[in-house]
């Protein structure tokens, strides 16, 4: 399965939930904002959102500073 994640493609084993890519990716999910297919998908949808062959994801990471 192929993706696009920022612009980067991507191959996977097979289609997963976009929370168990962030898993497979190692980032923290407090941190991060992510589009799917250009639409934002809030954080408490993340377990329930498949990722398929073809889909387009931007992530965004928050970053802390003063």
């Amino acid at each position: 399965m192929r993706i696009r994640i920022n612009g980067e493609e991507k191959e996977l084993a097979a289609s997963c939930r976009l929370s168990e890519l962030v898993g497979q990716l190692g980032l923290k999910a407090d941190r991060l904002a992510i589009e799917l297919n250009r639409e934002i998908v809030p954080r408490t949808r993340w377990e329930e959102t498949q990722v398929n062959d073809g889909d387009k994801l931007e992530i965004v990471h928050f970053v802390g500073g003063g």
